[in-house]
């Protein structure tokens, strides 16, 4: 759901733009070597337009994976080659997302980058592992998210403190944050930033389809429909077929088996076949009214900082 152009504008606005793992792709790969090429292009494509406003610093990050807290760099078919792309290009900012892992959190390091650190599941022991393993910075996600939702129970009122008080590094809050209220609201549960995904769909410059972005405006987060154990979705017809499924077997896995191998989020919300793709997004998506721009939307979200 990124693209090199839409992310050079989120940077260009004065937020940290990041690159998914799948940046620009239109056309599905499950090859590694393919993928981080695609994930380079994108880079590349994305500092060449930074490079062209010398006058405005613009800051680039990409998401890193981690499925396997153990795994060694060579251990995930993806991991090497994404790292390698990230690294020739000179990425100095990582979203690392999943489990803490010694030897991703070494080899940025070694890179001279700096970690921004999201567990899946936010906990004061995984917030403290993560400090210990050389995090700059660590995100609370409460459940008001969207995308993957951590396992526990925790919205975001809850899990901010809850890290804030477990670490000395700084703390951004994630999940529901959609305008000015929610950011004001994040800082006084002690964040230093907010990480924003949901909401950033709905802009001009977003690649996601035009049918989602009105679908968003025309939702509330009453609407969504739990299609899974770790994933919610406003009621496309696909995402109703999958909720009925779900509440008859109480089993997400084979719901979640289909959705990867139709391309997980890439039917629905890149090319807006809503009988075959869900569309997931934040619970707090009520209060987005409008489509604005980046820039528009970052100095909205901006104003919240007292």
């Amino acid at each position: 759901m990124t693209n090199a152009e839409f992310v050079a504008s989120v940077a260009l606005s004065g937020a940290l733009g990041t690159l998914g793992p799948n940046a620009g792709q239109t056309s599905l790969t499950s090859d590694p070597v393919q993928t981080a090429d695609r994930l380079r292009h994108e880079i590349l494509k994305a500092q060449e337009i930074l490079d062209a406003a010398p006058s405005v610093p613009g800051n680039l990050a990409v998401n890193v994976v981690v499925r396997d807290p153990n795994a060694t760099i060579d251990g995930d078919p993806f991991l090497g080659p994404w790292l390698a792309a990230c690294f020739d290009t000179g990425i100095n900012a990582y979203a690392v997302v999943g489990s803490p892992n010694p030897h991703v959190f070494d080899a940025i390091k070694k890179h001279g980058g700096t970690i921004v650190f999201r567990p899946l599941t936010p906990t004061a022991a995984a917030a403290r592992q993560a400090e210990a393993l050389g995090a700059d910075i660590l995100v609370a996600t409460g459940r008001e998210e969207g995308g993957l939702l951590p396992d526990g129970p925790m919205g975001t009122f809850t899990a901010v403190p809850a890290m804030v008080d477990a670490v000395s590094i700084p703390v951004f809050a994630a999940g529901g944050i959609n305008d000015a209220r929610s950011v004001t609201a994040a800082f006084a549960l002690g964040a230093q930033g907010v990480y924003v995904g949901s909401r950033f769909l709905a802009t001009k410059e977003s690649p996601a389809a035009q049918a989602v972005k009105d679908l968003i405006l025309d939702s509330s987060g009453e609407d969504l429909v739990e299609v899974s154990e770790t994933q919610r979705s406003l009621p496309t017809p696909a995402a109703l077929r999958y909720a009925a499924e779900y509440a008859a077997s109480h089993d997400g896995a084979p719901i979640e088996q289909d959705l990867m191998k139709k391309g997980g989020l890439r039917p629905g919300m890149l090319v807006g076949d809503f009988d075959e793709g869900v569309v997931t997004v934040n619970s707090g998506i009520g209060v987005i009214q409008d489509i604005p721009t980046v820039a528009e939307l970052v100095e909205r979200l901006a104003s919240g900082i007292a």
